[in-house]
């Protein structure tokens, strides 16, 4: 009777270990995803937002900031996880330099029996347009 109740624990616990391996591998990969593709969105929409007139006709760098938080939200929304939802905030977002910062927040559900663990992903970035001349 002993050795069935350490088989019942052996096989409990790898059980468990699996779950709690399969809960962080999602959430490290969902991090992960998040983070570059927060950082490669930030970086194109910078470039759509790029103000051309006024860098041909002045020599001025500078964004649009309606046209950014447009193609920010547009191609974060094609390339993000449908099954998740998101929480885009914009904190700052300076024309001339061009310059952003925002921040996406999303979540990561974990289900194990009648357990249900739920880890907030929050990713920023700061990030300044360069010219090159």
């Amino acid at each position: 009777m002993k050795e069935s109740f350490w088989g019942i624990f052996v096989l409990g616990l790898g059980v468990m270990s699996i779950f709690f391996i399969v809960l962080f591998q999602n959430l490290t990969n969902t991090d992960e995803h998040n983070s570059q593709l927060l950082k490669e969105v930030t970086e194109a929409a910078m470039w759509d937002a790029f103000d051309y007139s006024a860098y041909r006709s002045t020599g001025e760098i500078r964004i649009h900031r309606e046209k950014f938080v447009e193609n920010f939200i547009r191609r974060y929304a094609e390339s993000a996880s449908m099954s998740r939802q998101y929480k885009i905030k914009f904190y700052d977002i300076n024309e001339k330099p061009p310059k952003v910062s925002l921040s996406v927040e999303s979540g990561v559900v974990g289900v194990g029996g009648s357990t249900q663990v739920t880890f907030n992903l929050q990713n920023r970035i700061d990030a300044i347009l360069e010219v090159p001349y």
